[in-house]
């Protein structure tokens, strides 16, 4: 199977380094030349959980040299997506499948667009990284991968994924609710993400004092509230303990969120808690702390330059 990863993130570096166990073709299609060809020199670095590891990788912006995929998988920021996915387009044949595994909601319907609904698969994974620099990666913790469509079907190609992806070490299920999987690591995200990335906190520390544990709760309460009324169904009965069972188990944890707001770059709080507050808008219930984080953070990165040091 040839495979193609869209984005030399931190996740598209987990996966190449995993995927590249196996006798599959595996390339990473980059937006910058530079990088690429940096990254082409220099290979894949990983350190952590997995131990230390440095290999080759086939990286590059031209999809002409990458050719046809069997498999494209897009690891791009979400709201890249779009742009990432017309730049793949040209990898893409009459029987490629695209799988997202990306943060939010609305990524798989963005995809879907461009490729048709019947060729998306989206995917949820447990898997832990950090970029530490081009082509480098930090493996934080190990974790499962569940991948679905939206309409519940499976068909023989995603089998072959999961199978492809297990012999590889990577922990991988089928669901026939994705949708339900993929709301469920939503109202997580809600909780944390936006939090630590305005107080610069790590995960843990979220619940250890009052007022971030209250908003913590306030924000996943609302987003509950939406789910319920969209008739999702968690994969857990109860969303705030979920929530806080989750910083308690990634206290040392440093949210993507955060990391961005670090590194002043654009975070995906468009895809997290602004859904919320989208939904809410379209329900015609409130959703006033969702509101406030999205507020605050689009503040932060809107003042990078003018914050005081």
């Amino acid at each position: 199977m040839k495979i193609v990863i869209v984005g030399p993130g931190a996740m598209g570096c987990l996966f190449a380094y995993y995927l590249s166990k196996r006798k599959e073709e595996i390339w990473i299609l980059d937006k910058s030349k530079e990088r690429a060809a940096r990254i082409n020199q220099t290979g894949i670095i990983v350190k952590g959980v997995s131990g230390d590891w440095q290999g080759r990788a086939r990286v590059s912006a031209d999809v002409k040299e990458i050719g046809l995929a069997d498999l494209i998988i897009i690891c791009v920021k979400s709201y890249d997506t779009k742009d990432a996915i017309a730049q793949a387009l040209g990898l893409a044949g009459d029987k490629t499948n695209v799988l997202t595994l990306q943060n939010g909601i609305g990524n798989i319907e963005i995809i879907a667009e461009v490729v048709g609904n019947d060729r998306v698969i989206g995917g949820v994974t447990n898997e832990g990284a950090t970029l530490l620099d081009t082509g480098s990666i930090r493996h934080a913790g190990k974790g499962e991968t569940v991948i679905g469509r939206i309409d519940g079907k499976i068909p023989v190609e995603m089998r072959f994924i999961r199978e492809i992806f297990n012999k590889c070490g990577l922990e991988t299920r089928i669901s026939r609710d994705i949708k339900g999987l993929l709301w469920s690591k939503l109202i997580i995200n809600v909780g944390i993400n936006a939090l630590t990335a305005i107080t610069r906190l790590n995960n843990g520390r979220l619940i250890e004092f009052e007022g971030t544990r209250r908003i913590l709760r306030e924000a996943v309460t609302e987003a509950t509230r939406i789910a319920k009324r969209k008739r999702v169904k968690l994969i857990y009965d109860d969303p705030l303990a979920k929530v806080e069972a989750v910083c308690e188990a990634t206290s040392g944890n440093v949210s993507s969120m955060l990391q961005d707001i670090l590194r002043k770059k654009r975070t995906e709080i468009d895809f997290i808690n602004g859904v919320i507050v989208r939904q809410a808008q379209e329900l015609g219930i409130s959703a006033p702390v969702n509101s406030i984080l999205v507020d605050l953070v689009k503040t932060i990165e809107a003042s990078y330059n003018l914050a005081v040091k």
